[in-house]
């Protein structure tokens, strides 16, 4: 057992007190809105108006609220339509951005300069929404869900958290590879990308949520309501509790559920999945966020 540091001081039962009445507090604040938001959507009218709107424990729970918003269709083609965006924009972009950081890590690589300076230059003034939309309109992408992909399908932090990565990588590796007769795409394939499971489970993480939560794209470019990505949809029941076209609000009795159960079943629906893929990247998480942190 290694013995505790001169500079560190023992810890006394008033410190540790009060670090753990801390973090138990910091827990609930994050905990609880959460925890409300599963409660309002499972609960009553009469609940919720005794409750001020927001229940924390639903005496007589009830999913009418979530039968209600799968009733018309319209949620249950807005969560297939969302899914498909962000696997098809994960996938994309993790593909463009791995080969384009390979190649800008390399030297030698033709025009890798003039790239990169590019590159470096959009973070620092970003396009505006006109610029966008006038490149979208002439691409030929309005209404399409290329449209909703196209946009985000190279991000340049991740693209230089990339490249940062694939430089740190032993050039031994890689030059012995080349003398193996290996070309790029081989050691790109067979050799980088293997080394850099952690960094790409991290990026494939961000660009997933960025593509799951992206709405303003969908609200900009898509004209027809039945190709709505969730977020949208979750925008038009929230924001006022605006009803989606094409929508069925009724339950049994022919007796709507609540507007506020209505507004938090959607707001679960649209952040549960985020929450249950989380778990299987949280290994990679810490080692590729602290990716050249360390050196030696």
């Amino acid at each position: 057992m290694s013995e505790r540091p001169v500079w560190m001081e023992r810890p006394t039962l008033a410190g540790n007190a009060l670090k753990a009445a801390v973090l138990i507090v910091i827990t609930l604040l994050v905990v609880l809105p959460f925890v409300s938001i599963i409660a309002t959507s499972l609960a009553s009218q009469k609940e919720i108006a005794g409750a001020g709107g927001l229940v924390l424990i639903p005496l007589h729970p009830t999913l009418g609220a979530y039968g209600t918003i799968f009733q018309g269709g319209v949620v249950t083609r807005a969560i297939v339509v969302s899914g498909g965006v962000t696997l098809v924009g994960t996938a994309a972009s993790l593909v463009v951005t791995a080969m384009l950081a390979y190649a800008l890590s390399r030297p030698g690589t033709v025009g890798a300069r003039p790239v990169l300076l590019l590159a470096l230059f959009t973070l620092l003034f970003t396009p505006g929404i006109i610029p966008q939309y006038l490149m979208v309109k002439q691409l030929g992408l309005l209404n399409s869900y290329a449209a909703l992909i196209a946009p985000l399908l190279i991000s340049t932090f991740n693209m230089i958290v990339l490249r940062s990565f694939f430089m740190s990588i032993p050039r031994e590796l890689i030059d012995s590879a080349r003398m193996d007769g290996a070309g790029d795409l081989e050691i790109l394939t067979r050799i980088v990308l293997p080394l850099s499971k952690a960094v790409l489970a991290v990026i494939a993480l961000f660009t997933a949520v960025g593509y799951w939560n992206a709405f303003f794209q969908a609200l900009l470019y898509l004209n027809d309501s039945s190709m709505w990505p969730l977020q949208l949809v979750v925008r038009q029941y929230v924001l006022g509790g605006a009803i989606v076209p094409g929508s069925e609000i009724a339950s049994e009795g022919g007796l709507p559920p609540p507007a506020e159960s209505l507004q938090m079943a959607i707001v679960v629906l649209a952040t549960v999945p985020i929450l249950l893929i989380y778990p299987f990247l949280q290994r990679y998480f810490t080692r590729g966020v602290l990716t050249g942190a360390i050196k030696g």
